[in-house]
C-alpha cells in the first residue's frame, strides 16, 4: 500500500482541505510510492499564518540558541543518513551510492555551516565612528516569512540550502517541494520539530505550479527562493517583483567545459564524464558543452569510449550502481526527444548511447531509463548544443584556438557554471576570468561546499546561496546614526 503524505504546519502534519491528491512515482520501476495531499489556497493561507505567528518568538531568540537547535537537527540528519538516503533514492531514482554519500551529507553540511556562522557572530553589524561625538551602527534584521520552492533533482539538499540560512537568520519559512519528488519535505519538517524548532517556523505545503504561484503572490511572503528551470523562474521573479519581494533564483544552465591543449586527456575525460553523467545528467551545473582541441579529438574520444563501461545502471540500492533513471515519465520523454532531434535533425554524430534503454535492467524495464549518450562533431547552432536538456547527453565540440573556445563558450544567454582543464595554472586563471559564469572550476567539476557562495549570471539566476554571502540574502540592513553632541543641527536658525 502506498504511503500518504500530508501538509505540515503549526509543528505537526495537517490534512489538506482541497480533496485533491497526486502521486509520487518510483522512477526506476514506475511504481506508485505515495499519495500526496495537495494544498488549497486556504491551506497555504493557514501555513503562512502559522509562520507569521512563530516569527516574532523565533526572530528574537538569541542567535546562539537558534544555532544550538539547528545543530541538533544536523545530528539527527547525520544519524539517519542512510534511512533518508534510501527515501531520496526511491523518490528521485538516484543510486543509493550517491544519495548516501552526497545528498544528505552535503545538506547537513550547509545547515551545520549556517548554524555555526550565526552562533559565532555572523549576524553582527558594523560600528563606524564618524567624529568624536557621532557614530553609526548597523544591524542585520530577519525578513519575516519566507517561501522556498524546491527542485526535484536534489530534493532534501535543496530544502536544506534554503531553510538553513533562512531559519538561522531568524526567519520562518513555508516550503513547497517539487511535485515530482515530494517525500522529503514532511520528513525534514519532522526532523526540525524533533530538534526543537518551534511550531510554525518551518512549514510545508504540497502541490504543483498553481500552489507555487499562489505562494509567490501572497502578500504575507517577504522573500521568494526558487530553484528550477529558467522559464518558471522568470514567472516567479516577475510575480515577486510586482510586490517588491526579496528574491533568490537558482536557474538552469548550458555550461561549457574547456579542455585546453596541454590537459591530461584521461583526467579531462574523467571531468567531462562527471560533468555529464553524475545524477544521470540531472544537475543544473552540468557541463554539457565539452570543448576540445582539434588535435586532441581522436585521443579524447577513445579514452571516453574506453571509460563508458564504468557507467553502471542497475539495482539502485547496490553500491556499485552509479547511474539511475530519469526522474519522471514527462522528463524521460523530453530527454528522448532531444536525443532523437540530435540524430535526426541536428545530424550530430552519435558516438555512444542513443534513445534505447540500458540492457539488463532486471525487471525495471517500466522505469524511466535512458542510456548515457555522447554526440560528437557538434556545432554551436545545433538545438542540442543551445538548449538545456537536463539529462545524460554530452556534446563534443572542437576548437582551433583558446580565444575561439572562450568566445563560443560565452555565446549563450545562460551563465551558471564553467570549468577548465589544464596543467598551466596561469592559463587556468586567465581563462576562468574570461568565462561568463557565476560558478567555475579548475581541474575538477561539480563540488559545491557549504563555504562556497554559488549563483548564476545572465539568465541563470539572481543572488547566491551558501557561504557568508548566502546569509546576507536572508536579512535586511538597518543603519542608525547617533549624535551625542547635545545640539540638533539645523539650517532654520535666526540670522
Amino acid at each position: 500500500m502506498a504511503l500518504t503524505r500530508t501538509l505540515y504546519y503549526n509543528g505537526a502534519p495537517q490534512s489538506a482541505t482541497s480533496g485533491k491528491t497526486f502521486q509520487s512515482i518510483d522512477p526506476s520501476t514506475a511504481d506508485i510510492l505515495a499519495d500526496i495531499q495537495c494544498a488549497s489556497p486556504s491551506d497555504v493561507n493557514t501555513a503562512i499564518a502559522s509562520a507569521q505567528s512563530a516569527f516574532h518568538t523565533w526572530s528574537t531568540t538569541p542567535a546562539i540558541v537558534r544555532a544550538r537547535i539547528l545543530l541538533k537537527a544536523v545530528a539527527i540528519l547525520r544519524d539517519r543518513n542512510d534511512e533518508l538516503a534510501k527515501q531520496e533514492t526511491r523518490d528521485t531514482g538516484k543510486p543509493f551510492s550517491e544519495t548516501s554519500t552526497v545528498d544528505i551529507v552535503t545538506g547537513a553540511d550547509v545547515l551545520e555551516y549556517f548554524a555555526n556562522l550565526v552562533g559565532s557572530g555572523g549576524l553582527n553589524g558594523e560600528t563606524i565612528r564618524l567624529r568624536e561625538d557621532a557614530w553609526v551602527y548597523t544591524t542585520k534584521e530577519p525578513l519575516g516569512v519566507c517561501a522556498g520552492i524546491g527542485a526535484w533533482n536534489y530534493p532534501l539538499q535543496i530544502a536544506l540550502w534554503k531553510s538553513a540560512p533562512c531559519l538561522a537568520a531568524g526567519n520562518s519559512m513555508v516550503y513547497k517541494p517539487s511535485e515530482f519528488t515530494p517525500l522529503h519535505a514532511q520528513t525534514l519538517a519532522e526532523v526540525y520539530t524533533e530538534a526543537g524548532v518551534p511550531p510554525g517556523v518551518f512549514n510545508v505545503v504540497q502541490g504543483a505550479g498553481e500552489v507555487g504561484a499562489y505562494l509567490t503572490s501572497h502578500p504575507g511572503i517577504a522573500k521568494m527562493s526558487f530553484t528550477g528551470q529558467v522559464s518558471t523562474g522568470k514567472k516567479v521573479a516577475a510575480s515577486a517583483a510586482g510586490n517588491i519581494k526579496y528574491t533568490t533564483m537558482e536557474l538552469g544552465g548550458k555550461s561549457p567545459v574547456l579542455v585546453l591543449p596541454d590537459a591530461d586527456v584521461d583526467q579531462a575525460v574523467d571531468g567531462a564524464m562527471l560533468a555529464n553523467f553524475f545524477s544521470t545528467g540531472q544537475v543544473c551545473t552540468n557541463g554539457t558543452r565539452v570543448f576540445i582541441p582539434v588535435s586532441m579529438k581522436a585521443a579524447f574520444e577513445k579514452s571516453l569510449l574506453d571509460k563508458m563501461q564504468y557507467v553502471r545502471a542497475g539495482d539502485l540500492m547496490d553500491m556499485s550502481t552509479n547511474f539511475g533513471p530519469l526522474v519522471s515519465e514527462v522528463h524521460y520523454q523530453k530527454v528522448l526527444a532531444y536525443i532523437r532531434h540530435g540524430v535526426e535533425v541536428d545530424k550530430a554524430k552519435l558516438l555512444y548511447g542513443g534513445p534505447e534503454k540500458p540492457a539488463a535492467l532486471g525487471g525495471m524495464e517500466r522505469g524511466f531509463w535512458v542510456k548515457p549518450t555522447i554526440f560528437t562533431d557538434c556545432t554551436d547552432k545545433m538545438k542540442i548544443v543551445q538548449e538545456e536538456i537536463f539529462g545524460p547527453v554530452m556534446m563534443l565540440l572542437t576548437y582551433d584556438t583558446v580565444d575561439e573556445a572562450i568566445t563560443r563558450a560565452n555565446t549563450t544567454p545562460l551563465g551558471l557554471a564553467a570549468g577548465v582543464f589544464t596543467k598551466n595554472v596561469n592559463m587556468a586563471h586567465n581563462v576562468i576570468a574570461r568565462l561568463e559564469a557565476g560558478i567555475t572550476w579548475v581541474n575538477t567539476w561539480g563540488e559545491s561546499p557549504a563555504e562556497m557562495s554559488v549563483g548564476g549570471w545572465k539568465q541563470s539566476g539572481l543572488g547566491v546561496e551558501n557561504g557568508k554571502k548566502g546569509l546576507e540574502a536572508w536579512v535586511r540592513n538597518k543603519s542608525t546614526l547617533v549624535d551625542m553632541s547635545g545640539v540638533v543641527p539645523t539650517v532654520f536658525s535666526k540670522l
